[in-house]
């Protein structure tokens, strides 16, 4: 966050500084100004628009300053941004409340009551600040969100006798449908049963890098190791490791299986 101090005396200007600091350690004091003079020089500098690294989040200002007041600092300089008034005086409240007031601290300023005050700051502005993004993307200005990815399975846990273990979906190299059973062929290993039939594991794994090529067969992309073509665009599968029976692709989804390995 970035603050603005407008105090004519030094000493206070210096303990704001530190309470701030003491309130949120991230907080940046831009500068420690003591007049409305200054104020619209600062305010008038390249950088320091709205925007800009340099403007203010938040400005803390004295009513009472060298050459004026606060308010007239306001008016000349058009200021919009949030306030907190600093002041020995509490006749201009309703004045203050006026314009872009975010508190109304009495000096000596209270360290609790400016925590107070920079939380109410937090708080409007995390309810007024728009969403920059939607903003844009509602006129036109950047093209539509894609959709957030969809959250394959990452593991499996099977058992193997009385233990349990986990087997990365990376490790996998396919699952197969055989007596009356779904079983997960990792890389290296003996085959393991899994609770899932082949219909689901097609939902819950990766399409990019699984496909069912039979109605008995769900393959990794890598555990493909050689394709033999056969008269009638027949396609036969070895598999590593080599399962236990010859795996054809099917006829209906040999385009489907030939389009997916393009990818």
């Amino acid at each position: 966050m970035n603050v603005l101090i407008l105090e004519d005396e030094p000493r206070s200007a210096e303990r704001l500084a530190g309470l701030l600091r003491q309130c949120d350690p991230a907080i940046r004091v831009l500068a420690q100004l003591p007049s409305v003079a200054e104020g619209l020089a600062w305010f008038a500098a390249p950088g320091q628009g709205p925007g800009q690294s340099g403007h203010p989040d938040l400005l803390l200002l004295d009513i009472h300053l060298e050459d004026g007041t606060g308010f007239q600092l306001i008016e000349r300089a058009r200021l919009t941004l949030p306030i907190i008034f600093t002041t020995a005086y509490d006749a201009y409240a309703l004045q203050a409340f006026k314009t872009n007031s975010v508190d109304y601290l009495l000096k000596p300023v209270d360290p609790d009551e400016l925590a107070a005050a920079l939380a109410k700051f937090r708080a409007r502005h995390a309810a007024l600040a728009p969403d920059l993004t939607a903003l844009l993307r509602r006129l036109g200005q950047l093209p539509a969100a894609p959709p957030p990815a969809p959250a394959y399975k990452p593991r499996f846990m099977v058992s193997s006798g009385t233990k349990l273990r986990s087997i990365e979906t990376a490790d996998v190299a396919y699952f197969f449908f055989a007596d009356k059973a779904t079983w997960l062929m990792p890389r290296q290993g003996p085959r393991v049963d899994v609770e899932y039939s082949l219909d689901k594991l097609t939902e819950l794994l990766d399409p990019d890098r699984f496909f069912r090529v039979s109605r008995s067969f769900l393959v990794a992309r890598e555990a493909i190791g050689t394709i033999h073509a056969f008269p009638g665009g027949k396609l036969q599968l070895e598999l590593l490791p080599p399962p236990r029976q010859e795996v054809f692709v099917s006829g209906d989804r040999v385009t489907p299986f030939k389009e997916w390995l393009g990818k």
